[in-house]
């Protein structure tokens, strides 16, 4: 299953929006075929597998990192292609929460007489795949807020001058960070600021012909048509509150999807927000953004992990801080963050945090 998991993971930059799955095809201990899902609407991880296999497949068995579908989509059912291959086992890590699939690729396996097994390795199964499990087990994708900031928790000197804090090897990491997302958001204050294209610009990774969508929360519609976002093919989304129709078309001709959520006091409603973007089959949103909505995600705990880069670099008093969150009175009243890895991106450090489960 380890094996089968590295494979699955070769296909990390290029599933969107499917899942990425690896499967092994085994027999008398020897591996006979390996296949991983690469693109969505391309064949998945089991039928390459046994096509590598061939006749070896008869009476082998499958190793699997996700429950086999058993439901007609863009490709035909992979459990048929199991059984029409005669293995004699399936072992997959973890269940499917899709409900077409959930529970029924078993059943229909083990009705076909095929000895079923589930739960190996199920843990980085299912980390390997976290936003397609949280899109449709929670209804929204899984967030990561990425942040470059300096020893002392800045963005920017107050003249707002922030290029570059963090190191060329630290932005090369955020173009790994937005090949893997299914999309990378920001907010209208850094998209009129900055002007950022928010692209995947490095050619090392193999984006299957999916790039990521950009999304901007733009609550009253003041994305100019000239922005840089639309020089580029991938697609834009802009989430609104606006109704101004004249606003909606012309950012429409410049090439925008534009889509109404519900407002809040401070702009848009993060819940909605996220919500929508897993009705678009939105897995892994990346956010790349501004103080503000930085600190209302975290606010209102819809950050699944952290991502900052750290420069050894001290921007002193004055300097915008990373997060706008509100001031607290007892330390006890802190986000609870674990940190689950320390690392060096060239001359920065690379922290990752996830907040405490309750």
């Amino acid at each position: 299953m380890a094996d089968a998991l590295r494979l699955a993971a070769r296909g990390e930059y290029s599933t969107r929006p499917n899942p990425r799955v690896g499967c092994l095809i085994v027999r008398d201990g020897v591996p006979v075929g390996r296949g991983f899902h690469h693109h969505a609407g391309g064949p998945h991880a089991e039928v390459m597998a046994l096509g590598e296999a061939g006749a070896a497949a008869r009476g082998a068995s499958a190793y699997v990192t996700l429950e086999p579908c058993n439901h007609h989509g863009r490709t035909p059912p992979c459990v048929d292609a199991l059984i029409a291959a005669a293995v004699a086992r399936v072992v997959y890590a973890a269940e499917d929460p899709n409900p077409l699939v959930a529970g029924q690729g078993a059943a229909r396996l083990r009705a076909a007489g095929v000895e079923v097994s589930c739960g190996a390795l199920a843990a980085p199964a299912r980390e390997l795949n976290r936003g397609f499990f949280s899109r449709l087990e929670r209804g929204r994708p899984f967030v990561t807020l990425k942040t470059g900031m300096s020893l002392d928790g800045k963005i920017a000197l107050a003249n707002g001058q922030s290029q570059w804090i963090t190191s060329a090897a630290a932005r090369a990491d955020v173009q790994r960070l937005r090949a893997r997302s299914c999309a990378v958001m920001t907010g209208i204050g850094t998209a009129l600021a900055d002007d950022p294209a928010l692209t995947v610009r490095d050619p090392r990774y193999d984006l299957g012909g999916t790039p990521p969508w950009r999304v901007v929360l733009d609550a009253a519609l003041r994305l100019p048509p000239q922005a840089r976002f639309f020089d580029d093919p991938a697609p834009v989304l802009v989430l609104t509150a606006s109704v101004d129709a004249g606003r909606r078309a012309a950012l429409a001709a410049a090439g925008a999807n534009v889509d109404v959520v519900p407002a809040a006091a401070a702009g848009l409603d993060l819940h909605a927000v996220l919500r929508r973007l897993g009705a678009l089959a939105i897995n892994d949103l990346l956010v790349e953004c501004g103080p503000l909505l930085a600190g209302a995600l975290l606010a209102a705990g819809l950050v699944d992990e952290l991502v900052c880069h750290v420069a050894p670099k001290l921007l002193g008093a004055g300097a915008r801080s990373a997060y706008a969150l509100t001031e607290l009175t007892s330390l006890t009243d802190c986000p609870a963050l674990e940190i689950v890895e320390v690392g060096r991106i060239g001359p920065d450090l690379r922290l990752i945090a996830r907040p405490v489960a309750a």
